[in-house]
């Protein structure tokens, strides 16, 4: 079972999200909390696998316990949730090593697999957060362009097929899917993407292929 917890200051966000995942076989839904201070005694607690963390709450707001849980021993994976409005702190949610992104209206069936993919330790960016994101973090594009065409050429045409559907969204099942290969060609696909992109996640790989003009 995989044990999840939500932190939203907003109860009708809280019953929707109970509405979706709790009839999932797999999904414990284990607690909620109103705030960040509040998740962080429900956190560790209730020791969940998966926190879904709005990013503004009061008494203390999203980023700064996505921070404080991340720098102690094991901690949980954090999918957190934005709006279209939040550009600048998906961002600085992105620097903190958050594991997943995901609008708030995404459609049921997204957000119950983004919940289990964090849980498998795949990363999840809504293709519509990683369009905000990489148009929020792109600037000088001509320069860009040509720098990321250089930094691109040093993988292979399986590898740039692949950073080019992470850039779109997919997860690793549908690009697996989508290029007729298996779910582990992709893992390992992307492994070798990371390492000579020297990137830390998705997002780094998106703005790559978005500055690239691959998309």
């Amino acid at each position: 079972m995989i044990r999840v917890v939500i932190v939203d200051d907003d109860p009708m966000v809280r019953t929707g999200l109970r509405l979706i995942l709790g009839g999932e076989p797999d999904l414990d839904l284990a607690g909620e909390a109103a705030d960040g201070k509040q998740a962080m005694d429900v956190i560790r607690a209730l020791r969940p696998h998966v926190v879904l963390m709005d990013i503004r709450m009061p008494e203390q707001d999203g980023l700064t316990t996505t921070e404080l849980l991340l720098n102690r021993p094991s901690p949980p994976r954090i999918l957190v949730l934005t709006t279209f409005d939040a550009d600048d702190l998906v961002l600085r949610a992105l620097r903190l090593g958050a594991h997943g992104f995901l609008l708030k209206d995404a459609p049921p069936p997204k957000m119950i697999e983004a919940v289990r993919a964090v849980a498998r330790g795949e990363p999840v960016l809504s293709p519509s957060v990683a369009r905000q994101v990489i148009a929020a973090a792109t600037g000088g594009q001509e320069s860009r362009r040509r720098q990321a065409l250089a930094e691109l050429a040093v993988l292979t045409e399986r590898e740039r097929d692949v950073a080019v559907e992470v850039a779109r969204g997919g997860s690793n099942a549908e690009i697996a899917a989508g290029l007729s290969v298996s779910v582990a060609t992709v893992k390992a696909n992307i492994t070798r993407i990371f390492a000579k992109l020297g990137a830390d996640n998705r997002v780094h790989v998106a703005m790559k292929v978005r500055d690239a003009g691959l998309l």
